[in-house]
């Protein structure tokens, strides 16, 4: 049986986690937008870095807005973990690796997957709450579907210089995900 109404707590853990993940997206993003520096994609993530930063503003506004607070603990946890993550090996010992892009890329496109079902369940609680900007979400959502797409033209180009294959995305076919017949 569903319950018959919401706790509250578990709006302000939700978007505190949601808070958590749009710190390291902010960071993964400025340094991905950094190291592309004088290639294709260079301007398309620079603005892209500078979307996820006032998206991640966006966010404080809505928990402002519903009297959430801010869990200091969990941003910096996800402040650092993107830092570690830095650390990975990629198959060179100093320099960047082609393997970098690829999986940053695809981080930075899961994260904002992620964002995007946040303003989704945001946008389902503005009809009924006042203290929430449903038209804003609105642009929100379409703004990260935007993202979305922007990511994953700049990860299938990765893909291609790492790895070969085509530089065009692959187009799901009727009996499976991108599977060949």
């Amino acid at each position: 049986m569903a319950p018959t109404s919401a706790d509250p707590a578990l709006l302000g853990i939700y978007l505190n986690d949601h808070l958590a993940g749009a710190t390291a997206g902010t960071e993964l993003a400025k340094r991905l937008a950094g190291a592309e520096r004088g290639h294709r994609g260079e301007a398309v993530l620079s603005r892209l870095a500078d979307e996820i930063a006032d998206d991640r503003n966006a966010l404080l506004t809505c928990m402002a807005a519903l009297e959430v607070p801010v869990r200091q603990y969990k941003t910096i946890a996800a402040w650092a973990g993107e830092k570690l993550a830095r650390l990975k090996p990629n198959g060179r010992l100093v320099s960047r690796s082609p393997l970098s892009r690829v999986e940053e890329l695809e981080m930075l496109r899961l994260g904002v997957e992620g964002k995007a079902a946040g303003w989704r369940t945001l946008r389902a609680r503005a009809g009924t709450d006042p203290r929430l900007d449903a038209g804003r979400l609105d642009d929100l959502i379409d703004r990260a579907r935007r993202q979305i797409d922007e990511l994953e033209e700049l990860r299938v180009r990765a893909v291609a210089e790492a790895f070969g294959g085509a530089t065009e995305p692959v187009k799901p076919s009727a009996g499976g995900e991108g599977r060949a017949r």
